[in-house]
């Protein structure tokens, strides 16, 4: 196989693992669905995955595909770590906010 239909598979790859990891983060829709899903989980082996990629092609492939390669990654990993942040705090719930609502009209008409 030639160099260049390598490097053409090669970032269609890894253009697909990124593809995928946005639609795990919920950022993008999935285009079979058309809907948007959080699969945390997902996003975080997604990513395992392209890191992997990254390592076992290291000297193997250019500067610009190890720089495109580099870039998606951290860009995931920021928003991964994003998304996890804002999922893992509690929400109030419905009862929650409707008894602290309460509570301040209440105050109000004292």
């Amino acid at each position: 196989m030639d160099e260049n239909k390598n490097m053409q598979l090669f970032m269609g790859l890894c253009t697909s693992l990124v593809s995928q990891a946005w639609m795990q983060l919920g950022k993008i829709k999935n285009p079979m669905t058309d809907e948007i899903n959080v699969d945390l989980d997902g996003a975080s082996l997604t990513i395992d995955m392209l890191v992997m990629l990254k390592d076992k092609t290291k000297g193997n492939i250019s500067d610009d595909e190890s720089k495109i390669l580099d870039q998606s990654i951290s860009e995931l990993k920021m928003n991964y770590v994003m998304s996890k942040e804002k999922n893992d705090k509690p929400e109030e719930s419905s009862e929650e906010k409707a008894e602290e609502e309460t509570k301040e009209e209440n105050e109000k008409e004292k």
